[in-house]
């Protein structure tokens, strides 16, 4: 899943346009986004952050990057495979 502090039909109309496959998640007040560690104040409401979760819910591995997408699928396929 995704998630981002988009309003729901921003989310609904991405999701739409890019056909991901995965659902994608609305947290304007920011609430979950912060819990996570990934709100910030200022221009860009949130940091970029892949968590990768287990079936038992244990975060296995925490990607952060704010200009590579390739670096957050890259990382987070290798902590998988090593599963």
């Amino acid at each position: 899943m995704g998630m981002s502090a988009d309003q729901v039909g921003r989310q609904r109309e991405f999701a739409e346009d890019n056909d991901l496959g995965f659902p994608l998640l609305s947290d304007p007040k920011k609430g979950i986004l912060e819990q996570f560690g990934v709100k910030r104040m200022g221009f860009l409401p949130t940091k970029r952050a892949t968590f990768v979760i287990d079936t038992n819910r244990e975060v296995l591995a925490v990607i952060n990057s704010e200009t590579s997408m390739n670096a957050h699928a890259d990382k987070a396929l290798e902590v998988l495979r090593a599963r």
